[in-house]
């Protein structure tokens, strides 16, 4: 259940993507069989190759890859929000057991994936959110949000949807309002900040 979450929840930023480049088209490139992981090792910083070693870590306990279904875990775990489409493309599987991922493999797919323009911030998602926040103030309609989720971006079924809005979407208010700003931070991973209204900044 938690594996089935963590995949809704990527692929609600996916949606995200999706409605804030929705203008951008150019297929990511695929790297994950073309480049040498020294040199690209080379082009990520210190503190990017640690961040990268801990959660490899967590993910390869046994020092012997990883299932490439997990890729886009892997890159959520890092702060990264790539589409799925991305993710196939850099090599993540559909199903367990296809093949698996080393290390050093893996180092030249997260450098592509932060140059890579086909992944959407948190501000984005704000942004993209506030068009739909009539009255300014950090709200808007619950319902709206639904659809908005059901009917753009990647494939999410109405069960995926419900596990992730009862997990970050707080209670409709008396007038069917929601607050957005609390909902993405939860679906990003980001502390939820004290004042919600994105128009106070």
């Amino acid at each position: 259940v938690a594996e089935q979450r963590v995949s809704s929840r990527g692929a609600l930023q996916s949606i995200f993507v999706r409605i804030v480049f929705r203008g951008y088209t150019r297929e990511p490139n695929e790297v994950h069989s073309r480049f040498e992981s020294a040199p690209v090792k080379m082009e990520l910083s210190k503190d990017d190759i640690e961040r990268v070693n801990f959660v490899w870590g967590i993910y390869d306990s046994t020092n012997e890859g990883v299932d490439a279904f997990y890729l886009g875990d892997l890159l959520r775990a890092l702060e990264m929000n790539p589409t799925l489409a991305t993710i196939e493309k850099m090599g993540g599987t559909k199903k367990k057991g296809e093949k698996k991922l080393m290390v050093d493999e893996f180092y030249p797919i997260f450098a592509q994936v932060i140059k890579d323009k086909d992944q959407g911030v948190y501000e984005d998602f704000i942004e993209c959110l506030k068009l739909y926040d009539k009255a300014e103030d950090g709200h808007m309609i619950g319902g709206e949000l639904t659809h908005i989720l059901l009917s753009l971006g990647e494939k999410l079924s109405d069960q995926e949807l419900d596990e992730v809005v009862k997990d970050c979407m707080e209670p409709e208010d008396e007038d069917g309002m929601i607050p957005y700003v609390p909902f993405l931070a939860k679906v990003c991973g980001k502390p939820v900040p004290a004042d919600d209204n994105p128009f106070n900044k």
